[in-house]
């Protein structure tokens, strides 16, 4: 039997019943309860994430190997109904209803992550169209030969741009390029500034998110990624692929320093702050997208869930109006 995704965890309200499928991401251990045994989760779907509590008898043996059962990134099947704890809405499982651990034949991975509103060849395309635009020779052989692999291509058009918070669904990483292009453009229309340079840190800023971040029934970090990071990672296959086109010293030193100052300041994690314009405006743009896309993200999750005109916004430490 395959299992449909019926209903978005956005879309639960108290009192209602539950029967569907959610990818588990956290485990919080079995514990005793005056009637047995229970074990808490956070369940989530491509909409948000939902605490959880099973509540089991007196069967301790049952009880831990249902939860042993639950790897990293499950699918499971839960009956239930959704409560109120402390404010906040709780999906809790009480005897007899079901909680089973499916198979990767009995779901669809797209029900678990969201896909991106554009069209993800469209987008590729005008990618594309920006490449042509380069006036470098190098520099176009390169970008050239990079967005025209397939393996490269089928991978970029697919990826996400973060984990969580912006851009955190498929085919995220290049909205979020073309957003940084399109700022660069009217920059470099305003200024006197290097349209190749520009075009180069846009495309290849976050390449390393290709090796930072993975998506299976949900977008995660890799191993890799968590060690090192993209910026990292992005500077590696750029600086790789300088040598291989064999850009000039100077040409690359520059490109270097925009993957590198691209998150713009010591405490938000760059390595170097941005020395020359460009870089300047790589980081501009970068945030911008990030940061308006954040906050459009959050109005919209938020609005599903109150009335209110606004609401706290913990990240940013301050209220956000909603209408």
């Amino acid at each position: 039997m395959k299992f449909i995704k019926n209903i978005k965890i956005s879309e639960f309200r108290e009192n209602d019943r539950i029967d569907d499928i959610f990818f588990v991401k956290f485990k919080k251990g079995v514990n005793t309860y005056a009637k047995g045994f229970y074990f808490d989760l956070t369940l989530a779907d491509s909409s948000g994430n939902i605490e959880y509590k099973y509540w089991g008898g007196p069967d301790e043996g049952r009880i831990r190997n249902l939860y042993e059962s639950i790897k990293p990134d499950s699918i499971v099947h839960v009956q239930g109904k959704i409560g109120e704890y402390k404010g906040r809405l709780q999906f809790t499982t009480n005897e007899p209803f079901l909680f089973e651990v499916l198979k990767p034949e009995q779901y669809n991975d797209g029900d678990f992550v969201k896909v991106s509103q554009r069209d993800l060849e469209e987008m590729y395309l005008e990618i594309l169209e920006y490449i042509e635009l380069v006036e470098n020779a190098q520099i176009k052989k390169l970008l050239t030969t990079v967005f025209h692999d397939k393996e490269f291509e089928n991978r970029f058009k697919k990826h996400p741009g973060a984990i969580e918070i912006h851009h955190n669904w498929v085919g995220g990483l290049m909205e979020h390029v073309l957003q940084i292009l399109k700022y660069c453009k009217t920059s470099w229309e305003i200024f006197p500034l290097n349209k190749d340079l520009l075009i180069m840190g846009a495309l290849l800023h976050d390449v390393g998110k290709l090796e930072e971040i993975q998506v299976t029934s949900r977008i995660k970090g890799t191993n890799r990624g968590q060690l090192t990071g993209h910026l990292i990672l992005s500077s590696v296959f750029v600086s790789k692929k300088c040598d291989e086109f064999l850009i000039d010293n100077e040409l690359k030193d520059k490109i270097m320093h925009m993957i590198v100052s691209h998150h713009g300041k010591l405490e938000y994690g760059t390595v170097k702050e941005p020395m020359f314009p460009e870089a300047l405006t790589l980081y501009l743009a970068d945030e911008s997208s990030s940061k308006i896309a954040e906050m459009i993200e959050f109005i919209e999750n938020a609005r599903q869930g109150t009335e209110d005109d606004f609401m706290f916004n913990k990240r940013s430490g301050k209220n956000i109006l909603l209408k």
